[in-house]
C-alpha cells in the first residue's frame, strides 16, 4: 500500500474518473476526502471504500463556488489534519460552436474546470508546504492538447490546466511538492455516454490500441503520480489515451 498514511482530496468524486480515483487511492492506503455536489453518490462511495477496509469521508462542495471550496477544504483539513494529495478532477461540458456559444456556458465551464483547480490548490497548498511534501494532480484532456470543434470552452479550460500545472510545478518544487497532469483520451464515462454511437465508433478508429479507455486506466496513472515512485516527475503531462495523441 504505497499511499498509507497519506490524505487525498479528490474533486468530482461522485462519478466517472473521480469515483475511480477515490477508490484506487483508498486501495493504496490513502484516506480519501471525497468532494462533489451529490451527497447521495458521495455517501455510497464512502460506504464502498469502508466496506473494502479503507477510510473516507464525504464533503459536499460545488467547486465553482469559492466559499464552498474554502469551507469544504478547511473542514477536510480539520478532520484529517492535512492534505497530502490533491486531485483536481471536477469537470463539465457545455458544447456549442463558438458563434452560438452563450457567455454563461463559457463561464460555467471555465469556472468548474479551471478556476476551481486554482481555488483548491490555494486552499490545500498550505498543508503541503508545512509538511514539505505534496502531490497535485490535475485531470486535463487530450482535447486540451489538440482542440475540438464545438468544445472551445472545454478545450480552453483543459489547456489552461496544463499551463497551471507547469506554473505550480515551478512554484513549489523546492518544497518537495510535485504538480503533474493526466490527460485522458476517450474514456467511457457518463460524460461520453451521451455521445452518438457513430461518434464513438469513429473515435475508436483514431485510437491505435483499438479500445475506449476506462476510468480505472486514469485512476492507475493518478495513483502512480501520487506515490513516491514518481518523486522525480513534476510539470509533466501524462497522456493516457491509447495512442490517440503521441509525441
Amino acid at each position: 500500500m504505497k499511499l498509507e498514511g497519506r490524505v487525498a482530496l479528490v474533486t468530482g468524486a461522485s462519478q466517472g474518473i473521480g469515483h475511480a480515483c477515490a477508490l484506487a487511492l483508498a486501495r493504496e492506503g490513502a484516506t480519501v476526502a471525497a468532494a462533489a455536489r451529490n451527497r447521495q453518490k458521495l455517501d455510497e462511495l464512502v460506504a464502498a471504500i469502508a466496506a473494502a477496509g479503507g477510510k473516507a469521508s464525504a464533503f459536499v462542495i460545488d467547486v465553482a463556488d469559492e466559499e464552498q471550496v474554502k469551507s469544504g477544504i478547511k473542514s477536510a483539513i480539520a478532520q484529517f489534519g492535512k492534505i497530502d494529495i490533491l486531485v483536481n478532477n471536477a469537470g463539465i461540458t457545455r458544447d456549442q460552436l463558438v458563434m452560438r456559444m452563450k457567455r454563461a456556458d463559457w463561464d460555467a465551464v471555465l469556472a468548474t474546470n479551471l478556476t476551481s483547480a486554482y481555488l483548491c490548490i490555494q486552499q490545500a497548498i498550505g498543508s503541503m508546504l508545512k509538511q514539505r511534501w505534496g502531490r497535485i494532480i490535475n485531470i486535463t484532456s487530450v482535447f486540451g492538447q489538440t482542440g475540438q470543434a464545438g468544445q472551445a470552452n472545454y478545450a480552453a479550460s483543459k489547456a489552461g490546466l496544463i499551463g497551471l500545472t507547469m506554473a505550480m510545478a515551478r512554484e513549489v518544487a523546492s518544497r518537495n511538492i510535485t504538480c503533474n497532469a493526466v490527460a485522458p483520451g476517450f474514456i467511457e464515462t457518463s460524460m461520453t455516454a451521451a455521445l452518438s454511437e457513430e461518434f464513438k465508433q469513429n473515435a475508436v478508429k483514431q485510437i491505435p490500441l483499438g479500445r475506449v479507455g476506462s476510468p480505472e486506466d486514469i485512476a492507475n496513472a493518478v495513483c502512480f503520480l501520487a506515490s513516491d515512485d514518481a518523486s522525480y516527475i513534476t510539470g509533466h503531462v501524462l497522456n493516457v489515451n491509447g495512442g490517440m495523441l503521441m509525441g
